[in-house]
């Protein structure tokens, strides 16, 4: 009996290979279709390389031709959301940064206002402009209180209005504004109806173009069909590559690539042609392979350059790349959503590489240069036909066609090493925009690409100073004094990305360079600092002394109301309070905020304490974690006495995180929080983490008082001793 169920289990596996066989003999690896197996360089212990004779060639196209034709009839696939005018912007949308909202290019904190012009003709002077922008207001911040990600976009600047208008002004610079979404958000607070009706109706309010999918291996149909329904439909682009059914409204992808020698195929490109790619590879230093392979793809690059605050600059090599690729695809746009696409057409040097798109009587080539060197002279031969012209776009000159073998023409031209090359084939003379582009490219290819800098440099920070305050004549009230002593100040940043790389972090003054771990010998001069932290009674006290009022109001004290706080909360910890907000109290109050080392010290003493209490955690020194989606308040700063420092310094730990320095750089804006908080959202990772022990600090990257603002942050102050 088991012998025939043997045989018919051996036959279905023998039928699985045959199916698997005629599907295709280059099965997608990932996002990526494998090249002909002759362009794989061996080594002469392998029997060495040749070149892929016409035979090879053609037979891989119709076997990845074949596969293509096949999944479109298994998955059904309908391409008519590619042809909604209000997508048609994604065809040519090659270059998109991802943009936090906390660059200081983006907006101006002291004039208040968005900088979209500045930042535009930023990424315009170093390397040629974007077509889109994906803007970033959430991941890493999200989750230091219960706002959710479509309450951190109400709390940009100027709430809603400002960040329509925000968007209006990037569509008068003609770049496309995309947002994210992440569906991991599930622990901060609850929106009260589905996720795709939420998002379909922020966007349309604002007039967002598409959204980005965080983690997500596609976008479900749902949100495509929300959108639509608002009569605002968007362009959804998962990061992760989505099932080949769902290309079908996932109008565009990241591009999460491998990169061999020889460049692969988009497998989503491949199966529609009008698909855009943008490729990311956010922590690579050198953005070659990227621009290369989105080259031969027809597709583009994400120019992520501020990887949630840590600034992983483009070069100027490959700045200036990035802007001669950008203004070719830009001009051939319609060539490179050709269906007749043809990768890997033959080319007659080895290690250069090219697609061939054809439109009409037209055609164009774009082509990549692989090898460290440079490659002149004779690059590709094509059938001769009468009258035809052909043009170095890359170089903007016409070429005059060889002879080569029977009926047969070579072009010949210079490729750099690592470089690009693109070529027009038309009957007649180039219409005006070809020849505008050809005359750009001829005065910027004038300098080789080798003449740029190709080296990577990290952004240097610098600390804020913090003004010395007056001594007190006597001992202040509230306070305690910390004496001057010699302190060994170790700390680390709990960034949840960027392991131990240079730029991670803060750079303090006696360091050369941003990065994660830190200590340092200090001298500490005698300083008091509050006993607790700032309450809502002493801020009250403020408020009615000052009538302060700060030009950005959006979020101050959102937990009062009328100018008062909640009953019962006149011992509770004062929040929602910007970093200019506790330094307009301090100033009233002869006080400063606390260099960072002065907290640590005043929490850790001299014998280098995990916690303020000892080495060890005690749950009783600190509240029980919230850890719903609604908040509940922090606790009286009284409400913990086991929590008390060496000192006697009370509340360091787990009620409310506490401002005290700030960093800057070019680009970035860091506060630097202590001592964590009760709020903890659960369901993710990627939540602001906490930095309840002594030599862990948290970085909140900082826009705006509207955005920086936040229930779980608080502060004390301090005054100098002497």
């Amino acid at each position: 009996m088991k012998f025939p169920v043997l045989r018919f289990g051996l036959l279905l596996l023998a039928l699985a290979g045959c199916a698997a066989a005629q599907d295709t003999d280059y099965r997608p690896e990932r996002q990526q279709i494998p090249t002909p197996a002759c362009l794989v360089m061996r080594g002469a212990w392998e029997g060495g390389s040749q070149a892929c004779s016409q035979n090879e060639h053609d037979e891989w196209l119709a076997d990845i031709t074949h596969w293509r034709n096949e999944r479109r009839i298994r998955i059904g696939y309908d391409g008519s959301r590619y042809d909604l005018p209000a997508l048609k912007w994604t065809q040519s949308s090659f270059f998109q940064p991802q943009m936090m909202v906390q660059d200081r290019y983006f907006y101006d904190p002291v004039q208040h206002k968005y900088t979209v012009d500045r930042y535009v003709d930023d990424v315009e002077k170093r390397y040629g402009g974007i077509d889109a922008v994906l803007i970033w207001p959430t991941y890493p911040n999200m989750g230091i209180d219960n706002r959710n990600q479509h309450d951190l976009i109400r709390s940009m600047p100027g709430g809603i209005p400002g960040v329509k208008q925000m968007i209006a002004d990037f569509h008068r610079r003609g770049v496309r504004v995309l947002f994210p979404m992440m569906m991991w958000d599930q622990g901060t607070r609850d929106n009260g109806i589905p996720w795709t009706q939420a998002i379909a109706e922020l966007m349309a309010e604002i007039g967002a173009d598409g959204i980005n999918g965080d983690t997500q291996d596609g976008v479900p149909l749902a949100y495509s069909v929300a959108a639509d329904k608002t009569g605002h439909p968007l362009a959804f682009e998962p990061e992760g590559g989505p099932s080949d059914e769902a290309l079908a409204w996932n109008v565009m992808t990241w591009g999460q690539y491998s990169y061999p020698f020889v460049p692969m195929v988009d497998k989503y490109k491949w199966l529609e042609p009008r698909h855009m790619v943008n490729i990311s590879d956010r922590w690579n230093r050198n953005k070659t392979n990227n621009l290369q392979f989105a080259f031969f793809n027809g597709v583009g690059w994400e120019s992520w350059e501020s990887i949630w605050g840590i600034w992983n600059g483009i070069t100027p090599r490959d700045g200036e790349a990035t802007r001669r690729v950008a203004t070719i695809e830009r001009a051939v746009a319609p060539f490179l959503v050709s269906a007749g696409w043809e990768p890997h057409a033959p080319m007659l040097r080895d290690g250069v590489y090219s697609s061939r798109w054809p439109l009409g009587q037209q055609t164009v080539w774009t082509i990549v240069n692989r090898n460290e060197y440079d490659v002149p002279g004779r690059q590709i031969e094509l059938p001769a036909q009468s009258g035809m012209r052909y043009f170095d776009l890359y170089h903007g000159v016409e070429l005059q066609p060889e002879a080569g073998r029977a009926g047969k023409i070579v072009l010949s031209f210079p490729l750099e090493a690592h470089g690009f090359g693109a070529l027009l084939a038309s009957p007649a003379s180039p219409d005006a925009g070809i020849q505008s582009l050809m005359a750009k490219m001829k005065e910027m290819t004038s300098t080789p690409l080798s003449s740029y800098s190709h080296e990577w440099k990290v952004l240097t920070q610098q600390i804020v100073p913090i003004a010395a305050t007056k001594p007190p004549s006597g001992a202040p009230a509230g306070m305690v004094k910390i004496p001057a002593a010699k302190f060994l100040f170790h700390v680390q940043g709990i960034e949840i990305e960027g392991f131990n790389d240079i730029g991670v972090d803060v750079q303090y003054p006696w360091e050369d360079t941003p990065r994660r771990f830190h200590e340092q010998q200090l001298d500490l001069k005698a300083f008091w600092i509050d006993k607790y932290p700032v309450t809502n009674a002493q801020f009250k006290k403020f408020m009615d002394a000052t009538h302060y009022d700060p030009v950005d109001k959006l979020n101050f004290l959102r937990d009062w109301k009328d100018g008062a706080f909640p009953s019962g909360w006149d011992n509770k910890p004062v929040t929602w309070v910007s970093q200019e907000d506790a330094r307009a109290y301090a100033a009233w109050a002869g006080k400063r905020l606390p260099h960072e080392w002065e907290w640590q010290y005043a929490a850790q003493g001299a014998d280098g304490r995990l916690y303020p209490w000892g080495n060890e955690w005690n749950a009783a020194a600190v509240p029980v974690p919230d850890k719903g989606r609604t908040m509940r308040g922090p606790d009286a700063v009284d409400a913990h006495p086991q929590g008390a420092s060496p000192f006697g310094v009370m509340d360091l730990v787990g009620n409310v995180w506490q401002w005290t320095e700030e960093f800057t750089d070019e680009h970035t804006r860091g506060g630097i929080l202590r001592g964590g908080s009760y709020y903890q959202p659960q369901g993710s990772i990627w939540y602001f983490p906490q930095a309840y022990r002594n030599d862990q600090h948290g970085k909140l990257l900082l826009t705006s008082p509207s955005l920086d603002r936040s229930g779980g942050l608080g502060f004390r102050c301090v005054q100098d001793a002497e």
